[in-house]
């Protein structure tokens, strides 16, 4: 089922969308969502009556409350750590229709375990990641990746309609299983943060001489280390590959500095030089 391929009515049906977990991830889907009509109500560990308020949506301290609200889909947004508490703390029995599920953590395949293990067998289950966030999508999602995986899927028309809150705003929809996902993840995405996170422990800082290259790296680091070292953590600990790409960028550092030195004793070796 392509988003693309919906009918134009499923692109103008609006939806009641629930959001647990409302960090600033969540809060940036939410004013795309709420600009394209749909209903919004959120739910999290924190605060957010007077935030919610001044969006003009309903904010529920009680999870139970919350899941009574009626919601046809529910959006897991909470951070990697804390995902497995907070679903096994789902009063699913509060549930008042078959829902929708959709997380949007920067893993995949963790939460797609979790879920399927604790969701009611009547609810659906898709797996996203926006490819993006607060800083690469405030001009706009036009081209922005969106990566998605239909786990558990019965009501397709359902489906679609979420699909399209992001085909429609421009993301370049992709298609792609939990697993591949993680892979290639751990080769980007997490290695992204982790170069970050190591020019970050450098204490690496624009120069005066500063070339275009090593301007991308600050970006880089900057970029890294807005984001909590939680969202670090859990890319490492809950992306089975993440373990061997650490151990890759150690290995690739070794060699190059090994392949450094030798070079610099062939050169102080006039003998070996010679020939």
């Amino acid at each position: 089922m392509s988003p693309s391929s919906s009918s134009s009515s499923s692109q103008q049906r609006t939806m009641r969308i629930g959001i647990i977990g409302f960090g600033p991830f969540a809060q940036f889907l939410t004013k795309t969502m709420i600009k394209q009509g749909h209903i919004i109500r959120a739910t999290s560990r924190s605060d957010y009556s007077d935030l919610c308020a001044n969006l003009g949506i309903l904010f529920f301290r009680d999870m139970g409350a919350f899941l009574e609200s009626d919601n046809e889909v529910i959006i897991i947004s909470t951070s990697i750590l804390s995902l497995s508490r907070v679903v096994e703390s789902i009063p699913f029995h509060c549930l008042k229709r078959p829902t929708l599920f959709v997380d949007v953590l920067s893993v995949k395949e963790h939460p797609k375990d979790v879920l399927l293990r604790i969701l009611p067998e009547e609810c659906d289950l898709l797996c996203t990641h926006p490819m993006f966030g607060p800083q690469s999508g405030k001009d706009g999602w036009t081209d922005l990746t969106f990566m998605y995986d239909m786990i558990r899927i019965r009501d397709k028309s359902l489906c679609s309609s979420f699909l399209q809150i992001f085909s429609s705003e421009g993301c370049k929809m992709l298609e792609m299983t939990c697993e591949e996902h993680d892979k290639l993840a751990a080769r980007s995405q997490f290695l992204t943060h982790t170069i970050g996170r190591i020019l970050s422990e450098m204490e690496v800082e624009p120069t005066p001489i500063d070339t275009k290259g090593f301007q991308k790296l600050v970006q880089v680091k900057e970029s890294s280390v807005r984001d909590s070292f939680d969202l670090f953590s859990g890319l490492f600990i809950h992306n089975r590959f993440a373990r061997q790409q650490m151990k890759n960028l150690e290995v690739a550092v070794e060699k190059t500095k090994q392949k450094l030195e030798e070079r610099s004793k062939e050169l102080q070796d006039p003998i070996i030089s010679k020939f």
